[in-house]
Protein backbone atom coordinates (compact mmCIF):
# COMPACT_ATOMS: atom_id res chain seq x y z
CA UNK A 1 0.00 0.00 0.00
CA UNK A 2 1.36 3.39 -0.95
CA UNK A 3 1.94 5.84 1.91
CA UNK A 4 2.37 9.55 1.29
CA UNK A 5 2.58 12.30 3.89
CA UNK A 6 4.12 15.69 4.34
CA UNK A 7 5.45 17.61 7.32
CA UNK A 8 6.03 21.37 7.29
CA UNK A 9 8.32 23.17 9.71
CA UNK A 10 8.85 26.89 10.24
CA UNK A 11 12.63 26.65 10.09
CA UNK A 12 15.41 26.51 7.51
CA UNK A 13 16.20 23.10 5.94
CA UNK A 14 19.58 22.84 7.66
CA UNK A 15 17.92 23.42 11.06
CA UNK A 16 15.24 20.79 10.36
CA UNK A 17 17.87 18.29 9.23
CA UNK A 18 19.88 18.98 12.40
CA UNK A 19 16.74 18.34 14.46
CA UNK A 20 15.83 15.12 12.62
CA UNK A 21 19.33 13.76 13.23
CA UNK A 22 19.54 14.80 16.89
CA UNK A 23 19.34 11.92 19.36
CA UNK A 24 17.51 14.06 21.93
CA UNK A 25 14.79 14.87 19.36
CA UNK A 26 14.43 11.18 18.49
CA UNK A 27 14.08 10.33 22.18
CA UNK A 28 11.32 12.96 22.50
CA UNK A 29 9.51 11.41 19.52
CA UNK A 30 9.77 7.96 21.12
CA UNK A 31 8.39 9.31 24.39
CA UNK A 32 5.55 11.13 22.60
CA UNK A 33 4.44 7.90 20.92
CA UNK A 34 3.86 6.42 24.37
CA UNK A 35 6.16 3.49 23.77
CA UNK A 36 6.81 1.32 26.79
CA UNK A 37 10.48 0.83 25.84
CA UNK A 38 12.59 2.63 23.29
CA UNK A 39 16.08 3.26 22.01
CA UNK A 40 17.24 6.04 19.72
CA UNK A 41 20.68 6.33 18.14
CA UNK A 42 22.39 8.51 15.58
CA UNK A 43 25.45 7.36 13.67
CA UNK A 44 26.60 10.11 11.31
CA UNK A 45 23.75 10.62 8.84
CA UNK A 46 21.86 7.49 9.92
CA UNK A 47 19.14 7.52 12.59
CA UNK A 48 17.66 4.47 14.27
CA UNK A 49 14.79 4.07 16.68
CA UNK A 50 13.30 0.97 18.23
CA UNK A 51 10.01 1.36 20.08
CA UNK A 52 7.83 -1.20 21.86
CA UNK A 53 4.09 -0.59 22.21
CA UNK A 54 1.12 -2.54 23.53
CA UNK A 55 -0.47 -4.29 20.56
CA UNK A 56 -3.88 -2.93 19.57
CA UNK A 57 -6.70 -5.22 20.70
CA UNK A 58 -7.67 -5.94 17.10
CA UNK A 59 -4.31 -7.59 16.34
CA UNK A 60 -3.05 -8.76 19.75
CA UNK A 61 -4.39 -12.27 19.28
CA UNK A 62 -2.20 -12.59 16.15
CA UNK A 63 0.87 -10.66 17.32
CA UNK A 64 1.06 -11.09 21.05
CA UNK A 65 0.75 -8.38 23.69
CA UNK A 66 3.49 -6.09 22.31
CA UNK A 67 4.80 -4.82 19.01
CA UNK A 68 8.38 -3.67 18.52
CA UNK A 69 8.92 -1.29 15.61
CA UNK A 70 12.38 -0.50 14.25
CA UNK A 71 12.85 2.50 11.99
CA UNK A 72 16.03 3.57 10.21
CA UNK A 73 16.64 6.59 8.01
CA UNK A 74 19.88 6.99 6.08
CA UNK A 75 20.29 10.56 4.82
CA UNK A 76 22.26 11.67 1.77
CA UNK A 77 24.45 14.73 1.73
CA UNK A 78 22.93 18.12 0.93
CA UNK A 79 22.61 19.00 -2.75
CA UNK A 80 21.06 22.25 -3.94
CA UNK A 81 19.64 22.83 -0.44
CA UNK A 82 17.83 19.49 -0.40
CA UNK A 83 18.43 16.12 1.16
CA UNK A 84 16.92 12.71 0.66
CA UNK A 85 16.65 9.90 3.13
CA UNK A 86 15.98 6.21 2.65
CA UNK A 87 13.56 4.95 5.29
CA UNK A 88 13.06 1.34 6.36
CA UNK A 89 10.63 0.23 9.03
CA UNK A 90 9.91 -3.26 10.31
CA UNK A 91 7.93 -4.91 13.08
CA UNK A 92 9.89 -7.54 14.99
CA UNK A 93 8.56 -11.04 14.38
CA UNK A 94 5.82 -9.80 12.04
CA UNK A 95 5.61 -9.74 8.23
CA UNK A 96 5.23 -5.95 8.22
CA UNK A 97 7.69 -3.66 6.45
CA UNK A 98 7.79 -0.20 5.02
CA UNK A 99 10.32 1.24 2.64
CA UNK A 100 10.27 4.82 1.56
CA UNK A 101 12.03 7.94 0.48
CA UNK A 102 12.05 11.16 2.43
CA UNK A 103 12.82 14.48 0.76
CA UNK A 104 13.71 17.53 2.79
CA UNK A 105 13.91 20.98 1.25
CA UNK A 106 12.78 24.58 1.32
CA UNK A 107 9.03 25.11 1.06
CA UNK A 108 5.87 25.78 3.03
CA UNK A 109 6.62 27.91 6.10
CA UNK A 110 10.34 27.10 5.81
CA UNK A 111 10.94 23.41 5.19
CA UNK A 112 8.88 20.57 3.78
CA UNK A 113 9.66 16.97 4.66
CA UNK A 114 7.80 14.63 2.32
CA UNK A 115 7.55 10.87 2.63
CA UNK A 116 6.57 8.46 -0.11
CA UNK A 117 6.76 4.78 0.58
CA UNK A 118 5.21 1.37 0.44
CA UNK A 119 3.74 -0.39 3.45
CA UNK A 120 3.65 -4.15 3.06
CA UNK A 121 1.98 -6.81 5.19
CA UNK A 122 3.04 -10.13 3.71
CA UNK A 123 0.11 -12.31 4.75
CA UNK A 124 -1.83 -14.06 1.99
CA UNK A 125 -5.46 -12.97 1.68
CA UNK A 126 -5.35 -10.67 4.71
CA UNK A 127 -2.35 -8.51 3.76
CA UNK A 128 -4.22 -5.74 1.95
CA UNK A 129 -6.83 -5.41 4.69
CA UNK A 130 -4.12 -5.28 7.37
CA UNK A 131 -2.18 -2.70 5.36
CA UNK A 132 -5.29 -0.51 5.24
CA UNK A 133 -5.80 -0.83 8.99
CA UNK A 134 -2.08 -0.24 9.74
CA UNK A 135 -1.60 2.83 7.52
CA UNK A 136 -3.36 5.29 9.87
CA UNK A 137 -1.04 4.23 12.71
CA UNK A 138 2.02 4.77 10.52
CA UNK A 139 0.75 8.20 9.47
CA UNK A 140 0.00 9.11 13.11
CA UNK A 141 3.64 8.34 13.91
CA UNK A 142 4.76 10.87 11.34
CA UNK A 143 2.29 13.42 12.73
CA UNK A 144 3.94 12.93 16.11
CA UNK A 145 7.24 13.93 14.50
CA UNK A 146 5.52 17.11 13.30
CA UNK A 147 4.15 17.90 16.77
CA UNK A 148 7.43 17.21 18.57
CA UNK A 149 9.36 19.09 15.88
CA UNK A 150 7.17 22.19 16.22
CA UNK A 151 7.85 22.29 19.97
CA UNK A 152 11.54 21.55 19.42
CA UNK A 153 12.02 24.36 16.92
CA UNK A 154 10.08 26.87 19.07
CA UNK A 155 12.66 26.60 21.90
Amino acid sequence: MDITTRLEFAAAPQDVYAMLTDQAYLVEVCQATESTRYEATVNGSSTNTTRTFPAPDAVARFTGAELTVTEQTVWSGAADGQRTGELTMSVKGQPVTMRGRITLGAGGPGTVVALTGELKVAIPLLGKKLEQSTAPTVLAGFQTQQDVGNRWLAR
